[in-house]
Parts: C-alpha cells; structure tokens; sequence
C-alpha cells in the first residue's frame, strides 16, 4: 500500500473521541543514562560492586496510571559492558512472600520484579522478564503488543541470563516486619541483540525504550499464613497493585510508545556526567501514534479504519519545532500513515502500530 497516495476527503464530524481517551493521558516518558562498568559485576543480588555505589538511584517509581500514591518505594539503576545489560532494583517490602519456583510459569501471580524492553523503539518485537523475590524468572518474546493481535512466544529464553535476589527478612512468615529485596539482572546481549537494530549490542549515544513494574497484591494472614486479600462481592482476590519507573497512564504495561528511554554511554560509571540527548522524533513517533489511537477508535465504532486524515482531525495535532505534515493511505482494513520528521528523515506508522524511522528520499539520480 503506497504511503504517498492520498485518499478523497469525507466529513469530518464522523470521528468522535473515545471515552477512554489515550491521548489525553500526559506523555512525559523518563529517561535514564546507563553508564559502563569498567570491570565485571559480581551478580548476587547485594549491589555491593563499586559499578553500582558510583550509580545513581533512579526516581521513585510511582503507580501505573501516574495517579494514585504507592505503599511501598522502589527504584532501580541500570549498567552495561560489552557482555550484557545490569539491571538492580530495590524493594521496600515488609511482608515477604513468594511461592513461584518454576521458570517460566505466571511470576506475577506473586508479588514480583519486572522488566520491558524494546530495542528497535518500534513497539513491536521486544522482551519482557519477571522475577519474584525467590529469584524464579519468566521471560518471554513478543512479537507485537497484545492489542495488535501480537503473540507472546512463552518458550523463548534469554539465553545466559543471570538472576540473583537478596532478601532482607523472612520470606513467608508471617508476624514480623521485613526491610525488602533487591534484585540483580544479567541480560547477555548475546541475545538482546536479536530484536535490535543490525541485530547488534548498543553502541555510545544510543537509545532503546525501556520500562520497570513491580506488581504488588494486598495480603490477608489466615491461619499462620499469607493469602491474597479477597474481594468480599466476588470472593475472588483484589487487582494487583502495579508500580512502574515510567507511568503508562493505564493499566497496561504492553504500550511501549509509553515506556521510558534508556541512553548508552561509554562513560565508565562515576566518571563524569553525560546529558541525556532528546531523540526529536520521539515527539513525531507520538503524532503519529495519536492518530492511531483515533484509527483504532473509528474502527471499533463503525467497523472500519477512517478513509482520509480529516475524518480523524488530524489538522488538531502539532509537533513543536516541526510542521505536522501527515499523509495517508487506508482501506477498510489498513492504514499507513508517513510524516516529515527531523533531520532529513519520514516516520512511518501502520494499522497494527508499528513505527519506523527511514531517511527521506532524496532526487533521483540524473540519467
């Protein structure tokens, strides 16, 4: 489907604004710089190593729809080598529990540690690992988000990964108060780099997003022991609280264009201080997914995409410092959408979300 073929203009009154509306939610994604460690990390979940001392800790992490106030803090850091991805966090906790030994089954089912990543910023094809605090891991491959018709592949590893917890208190007794958890991730590029753009580790500057959640659920003690806390009406347990570094704005942590940004650096840990460098075509990537939001919307309400950009007033969206200039192509089934971005480049979008950068294309070449 050609991205430069415009479509014939129609009403504009027939896209209403969902009730629900994605875009309202505040879109601040956090960013963090991941330094070098110059030596190898011991990994044993006591982020002893003096890579992690000269690291600063992360902001705290707050609830998963930026509103409603945490019970407990956490906070992590990240660093890397030539060999893998560091990832520490740690949980204030004064109940531990944890019951999840198999690898690979639903960690989140306890109170567990859990991390996002999307290599190639495109929201499709990126990883996701969750971790309890008895150090049992599940990671998983998804090929695209969930609302995009995305499968999860369950039997993908991360091959090599290394995984350790240290616990400040007793884990499943009850009666005593508990400090919490740190946990300490090893994430080889080796295979990271399957997902990534030149299917390669990361080199100085680069960016990849990134984001953290922590689920929580509310604990009763019955007979001695830890139960999930039930909802009196359905006598079934209450939602899991979910605590994320960068807000989601919904409950939903499988919207990457929502997930915070993680710079590389070749600056070894505690050496000096690098900026982070804002990636402008962040703000188009944002435009674009807003006009996806309003795709998706027109859908649901009249079973098919929008055949023109004025249906879905596309004219209301600005990108500061950039005209918004959008061209479309749809059917009843498909859509793709290209914009001008920065520094002489088009951002592409397409029905089942996903976005790309490419550069612009130049003259043709004189015969």
């Amino acid at each position: 489907m050609s991205a430069l073929a415009l479509t014939v203009a129609a009403p504009a009154a027939a896209w209403q604004r969902p009730a629900f509306d994605l875009e309202a939610l505040p879109h601040a994604p956090r960013s963090v710089v991941a330094y070098r460690t110059a030596v190898p990390l011991t990994i044993d979940g006591r982020l002893d190593d003096p890579a992690w001392q000269a690291t600063a800790w992360s902001a705290p992490f707050v609830d998963i729809d930026g509103v409603r106030p945490v019970r407990h803090a956490t906070r992590m850091k990240v660093l890397w080598d030539d060999q893998a991805l560091y990832i520490a966090a740690q949980l204030e906790e004064p109940d531990l529990w944890a019951t999840i030994t198999t690898r690979d089954a639903v960690i989140f089912q306890d109170d567990d540690f859990e991390v996002f990543l999307d290599p190639g910023n495109d929201t499709h094809a990126y990883y996701e690992l969750e971790v309890n605090a008895l150090g049992t891991a599940w990671d998983l491959f998804l090929v695209k988000p969930y609302r995009d018709g995305g499968p999860a592949l369950h039997a993908w590893d991360i091959a090599g990964l290394r995984v350790a917890v240290d616990v400040r208190g007793t884990l499943n007794r009850p009666g005593d108060r508990d400090e919490g958890w740190t946990v300490e991730l090893a994430l080889p590029w080796e295979t990271l780099r399957e997902a990534a753009p030149e299917r390669r580790a990361p080199r100085d500057g680069e960016q990849w997003r990134l984001n953290f959640s922590r689920v929580e659920w509310t604990m009763d003690v019955v007979d001695g022991r830890y139960r999930k806390r039930l909802d009196p009406t359905t006598d079934k347990p209450l939602p899991e609280d979910n605590w994320v570094w960068s807000p989601q704005g919904a409950i939903d942590m499988h919207m990457p264009e929502r997930w915070g940004v993680v710079q590389f650096s070749d600056a070894v840990a505690g050496s000096r201080v690098v900026p982070f460098v804002e990636d402008r075509n962040d703000r188009v990537r944002w435009a674009l997914r807003r006009l996806y939001y309003r795709q998706r919307a027109h859908r649901a309400a009249h079973g098919r995409y929008a055949p023109d950009l004025a249906t879905i007033r596309s004219d209301e969206i600005r990108v500061d410092g950039l005209a918004f200039l959008p061209v479309m192509s749809a059917t009843a089934s498909q859509f793709e959408i290209v914009a001008p971005g920065f520094d002489g480049t088009m951002v592409h979008l397409v029905q089942d979300g996903r976005v790309s950068v490419r550069p612009a294309p130049g003259p043709r070449p004189t015969p």
